[in-house]
């Protein structure tokens, strides 16, 4: 059974809760992290063309930064987004995303997009309470 595991992500500066769970592949753990974003409203569609043609670069980036699963989802009404992701440590790959520059390019080509500004810089990960493994 996961159990819950809190770690501080410093690169970001955000305390994130995680659930883990052990990859029955290869025995490794694997946290899943989950977090909400806002869109400005009036820049949905905008935003949404843009993910159709995410960088060759920015996707090699996140797989060689440990990211394993990525996924995004939007709430097309009022901008609201759901972001999941699966990684063996969360911290490490943020810090490795932090370093690069492809990743500094495309969050600042995506705050347009946002209410608070750049989304690397406004995750603030959710707490897992259950897990259905």
């Amino acid at each position: 059974m996961a159990q819950a595991e809190r770690r501080i992500a410093r690169a970001w500066q955000i305390a994130v809760v995680v659930g883990t769970s052990s990859n029955e592949r290869d025995g490794t753990d694997i946290q899943r992290i989950c977090f909400t974003l806002q869109l400005k409203p009036d820049r949905v569609d905008d935003y949404l063309e843009a993910h159709a043609r995410v960088w060759a670069e920015m996707r090699s980036a996140l797989s060689e930064s440990g990211y394993k699963k990525f996924s995004l989802f939007v709430r097309r009404d009022d901008g609201l987004i759901v972001a999941y992701i699966e990684t063996e440590d969360y911290q490490r790959a943020t810090a490795n995303m932090a370093l690069r520059e492809v990743n500094t390019l495309w969050q600042e080509s995506m705050d347009e997009y946002f209410e608070q500004g750049r989304p690397d810089h406004r995750a603030e990960p959710l707490e897992q309470y259950f897990h259905l493994p």
